[in-house]
């Protein structure tokens, strides 16, 4: 596979759920893999990318960014309260806000920087113990609660357990959101992105079919 590739199948999705392919954010997930990769996705012309780890991203991009105009990064792993502050400074979108510590946290460093990325609430729509994110029976109220913080919430986000039909998962996320008035929706990765554009998917999070198999050690 590669990103001319998925471009293409991105583009075909939003027209079958007529859509615009410019409703859609491709983030590259360029978690683990060698710079050389990530540089050639970068001379191709794409610029939004995704991270799981502040601590990768910032031993990357920081450098990206003096040779490559336009780079837009997202924050997609479990973010700890203490590395709020830098991942703020890092990215433009941090999907992973889970908790209300981590929201009051964002918010204080907010006030402080005088900015703020895009947010994305996570959602653990498959209720999985393991798994980060607020449960639907309390996303409500949790949305409620960063609005109540004048954070700038962009929408929702969901990773759905591995053994279950990911649509039913997106479907929810996409309900919870209409709910609520937000009209983001990070979901979607190698596997169903075009399952979650059909179900209103802004954001979709694709990594080793546009880059390979992740390298790891």
């Amino acid at each position: 596979m590669s990103l001319s590739e998925i471009t293409a199948r991105v583009a075909t999705a939003a027209e079958q759920a007529g859509r615009s392919t410019d409703d859609v954010s491709l983030i590259a997930v360029s978690k683990v893999q060698p710079n050389a990769r990530v540089a050639a996705v970068l001379d191709e012309g794409h610029r939004i990318f995704g991270e799981n780890k502040v601590q990768e991203a910032a031993g990357k991009w920081p450098a990206f960014r003096e040779l490559y105009d336009g780079i837009e990064l997202h924050l997609i792993g479990p973010l700890q309260t203490n590395k709020a502050k830098q991942a703020m400074q890092l990215a433009q979108a941090i999907h992973t806000v889970d908790r209300p510590k981590l929201a009051q946290t964002i918010a204080r460093h907010a006030q402080n920087l005088g900015f703020c990325p895009d947010l994305f609430i996570q959602v653990n729509t498959g209720e999985e113990p393991q798994k980060a994110g607020v449960l639907p029976a309390e996303a409500d109220s949790f949305i409620a609660e960063v609005r109540a913080l004048d954070l700038p919430l962009r929408g929702l986000m969901c990773i759905p357990p591995v053994e279950e039909e990911p649509s039913l998962h997106f479907a929810l996320l996409a309900k919870i959101a209409a709910r609520n008035d937000l009209t983001g929706l990070s979901m979607g990765m190698s596997s169903d992105f075009e399952s979650a554009i059909a179900l209103g998917a802004t954001h979709i999070r694709v990594g080793s079919a546009i880059f390979g198999e992740r390298v790891y050690g």
